[in-house]
């Protein structure tokens, strides 16, 4: 699976580009937006990719950012919504923006994707509701204060080792309980 490509754009077209990767060049779709903001050709740039496997052909869809990626997944999961309108209605704005435009029942928001008409726009409506997540970026824990981690400094651990160990504890677990679980995971 091909998930993220670096490389210079050789050629831009209207629905895509062909971007040189270690001599090696990629035909990449993008959405209208997408293709908007990016820069002509022999410019350097990164894309979140999805390879579409169909029964004839592999299509490369690219991203400039991760969440556009993930929401394209999850629209390209309703049926009847083919990759070219989940990529169109991926980028449509924000995944916070469309979340809340979709929560609202808003079907404007789709207004001027082909193929999506007002009954598709109902049905996408009705099954991403519920199935959005936060797209915001996880608060980020800190461990200077939380008496476990200090604990298991003293004891010689590395930093990073404990922050990943006490990541996959339940905050509300007792001090003691949190050591021993801690100890465990980082004696593997």
């Amino acid at each position: 699976m091909i998930s993220f490509l670096q490389g210079k754009i050789i050629l831009k077209k209207e629905n895509f580009i062909i971007l040189e990767v270690s001599g090696v060049g990629y035909e990449l779709f993008l959405s209208a937006r997408s293709l908007e903001r990016i820069p002509e050709i022999s410019q350097n740039l990164k894309f979140f990719c999805y390879l579409d496997v169909g029964e004839r052909s592999l299509k490369l869809y690219g991203f400039l950012k991760y969440e556009e990626l993930e929401f394209f997944k999850i629209v390209r999961n309703i049926q009847g919504v083919g990759p070219k309108a989940a990529l169109e209605i991926s980028s449509i704005g924000s995944p916070e923006k469309i979340k809340k435009e979709i929560k609202a029942g808003n079907e404007k928001i789709f207004e001027g994707i082909p193929g999506i008409g007002p009954k598709k726009a109902r049905k996408i409506i009705l099954e991403l509701s519920g199935k959005l997540k936060d797209f915001s970026p996880p608060p980020k824990n800190d461990f200077s204060k939380d008496e476990t981690f200090l604990a298991l400094i003293n004891l010689g651990f590395p930093k990073e080792r404990i922050k990943k160990a006490l990541s996959q504890i339940p905050k509300e677990m007792a001090e003691e309980k949190k050591i021993k679980e801690a100890l465990k995971t980082l004696s593997r």
